[in-house]
């Protein structure tokens, strides 16, 4: 079996986390795109369409990492490698800050400069991007992404595939719902509904997301 990583997504998430899983020392075997995807990400060969998965598992290939931006797409790309019999890894910046009571999931994204406090939880396909913060009993659920320098208070909650916007601030104790969308900058002091769209300081809701 080969310990290469085949990474699913050929845009400029995929070449965040090409570079982290090289920096702890993961190869990495190519990138499946899109039929518009150029013909290389950084330097990975791009394979363009998904029925590559199915001949490079029958190969020997059994790591992946889905590396899509967009919540929703990233968990049902997920759901396919896993059901070919991929094993999903963790891309975890060297730089990060990761606490040994953490508890990480599948799947994830940890980039550089992001730190993850004690008995904090980070779901399985979660981003925690670029000098982001979660501090101690968080608990992040699946597909979420919390974009570059949001922090968290303590015991922050945020729910499935919702999105934190660049910058974002929430206090402690608050709960964020699913699918719930964060504008960049937002400062979240009370609890947000599920499908919710904020933005503001303090954030406030704009609609209900269909």
């Amino acid at each position: 079996m080969s310990q290469s990583v085949v990474i699913v997504g050929a845009g400029g998430h995929a070449k965040v986390c090409i570079e982290l899983l090289r920096a702890t020392g993961v190869p990495v075997a190519c990138c499946i795109g899109g039929a518009d995807s150029k013909e290389f990400c950084l330097d990975v060969a791009v394979l363009k369409g998904d029925h590559h998965l199915a001949t490079l598992r029958e190969r020997g290939h059994e790591l992946a990492f889905v590396a899509i931006g967009s919540n929703a797409l990233r968990q049902r790309l997920a759901a396919t490698v896993r059901a070919l019999g991929f094993n999903l890894v963790n891309a975890i910046s060297p730089n990060a800050v990761v606490s040994h009571s953490a508890r990480l999931g599948t799947g994830i994204a940890i980039m550089a400069g992001a730190v993850i406090n004690a008995d904090a939880t980070i779901g399985d396909l979660s981003i925690i991007n670029t000098l982001a913060s979660v501090d101690h009993d968080g608990t992040i659920g699946e597909a979420v992404h919390i974009a570059p320098h949001c922090g968290l208070a303590g015991n922050v909650h945020v729910a499935t595939r919702a999105f934190l916007g660049v910058g974002c601030k929430v206090l402690p104790g608050v709960f964020i719902g699913a699918d719930a969308v964060a504008g960049a900058g937002s400062v979240i002091i009370s609890n947000v509904a599920p499908n919710a769209r904020i933005v503001g300081v303090p954030a406030k809701n704009l609609k209900e997301r269909t």
